[in-house]
């Protein structure tokens, strides 16, 4: 049996100021996602792509995670907080970030950038889908210093005793996620986008893959607690990841028969 290293989730006390290793990770993701983005268009000089854009897709992108991820977490998992206390959708010191909500915000984000720059919204997220699953790994590596978000209960001699939250072995479900929905999807998405692939393509890989790996892992992780398990037994997260591999299957479809 493991027990969770209750790490201090304040990485550095400077005075009164407080950096803590949740902000650490998202400031790490966003400069892996620079720095790949220049590997990136290294290998792929055919691409429009170019540093400039890369820069202002930093920046928009940005926005589209906090703005996106916390309005994404006040509708998708607190919407009748929200209701009684609208104010409450822009306390994020009280956490609360989702993941769905950033993807949507990043999207919106990145449709904006595209028409901008008079290119096609596509030819983006086919270049930027390699670039976010390792940022997501940093992001679920923050989630088990704080020991939030942890798993069910197992016998497995794996299983991690969580002293904030019970005596009871559970999954260390945030660093499957690491594993799975950051470092798998990356080699996979790094790999498949190593040369040209139809439109489209790329973005429909990173929707299957991120969908199917976080719809497994979620059996592994405690649903939240005021939401419990809906539907079918699957939790929230689950059913927002449903969405997610049927725009990712009809995708693929829809970029193998236009390149065919």
């Amino acid at each position: 049996m493991l027990i969770h290293p209750g790490f201090d989730p304040v990485a550095v006390r400077l005075g009164p100021l407080s950096v803590h290793w949740y902000g650490l990770m998202y400031v790490a993701a966003f400069v892996q996602f620079l720095w790949l983005g220049r590997r990136h268009l290294l290998r792929r000089p055919d691409l429009t792509m170019t540093p400039d854009l890369l820069d202002d897709l930093m920046f928009w992108g940005v926005l589209g995670v906090v703005l996106g991820g916390r309005l994404g977490y006040v509708l998708f998992y607190k919407p009748l907080d929200f209701v009684a206390d609208p104010a409450s959708i822009v306390a994020v010191w009280q956490g609360g970030m989702s993941f769905h909500g950033g993807f949507l915000g990043v999207l919106l984000a990145v449709a904006w950038l595209a028409q901008r720059r008079g290119l096609r919204w596509l030819q983006i997220t086919d270049f930027i889908a390699p670039l976010v699953p390792l940022g997501l790994a940093f992001g679920r590596i923050g989630n088990f210093i704080n020991g939030e978000l942890w798993g069910r209960p197992t016998d497995g001699p794996w299983g991690m005793v969580f002293p904030l939250v019970d005596g009871v072995p559970r999954h260390p479900s945030q660093l499957y996620q690491a594993a799975l929905e950051g470092v798998a999807l990356f080699v996979l998405l790094w790999w498949f986008a190593r040369r040209p692939r139809p439109l489209g393509q790329v973005s429909a890989l990173f929707l299957i893959g991120y969908g199917a790996a976080r719809f497994a892992v979620e059996f592994a992780r405690e649903p939240d607690a005021h939401l419990g398990l809906l539907g079918l037994g699957l939790s929230m997260g689950q059913w927002l990841c449903v969405p997610m591999l049927v725009a990712g299957a009809y995708l693929w479809r829809w970029s193998a028969a236009r390149a065919a």
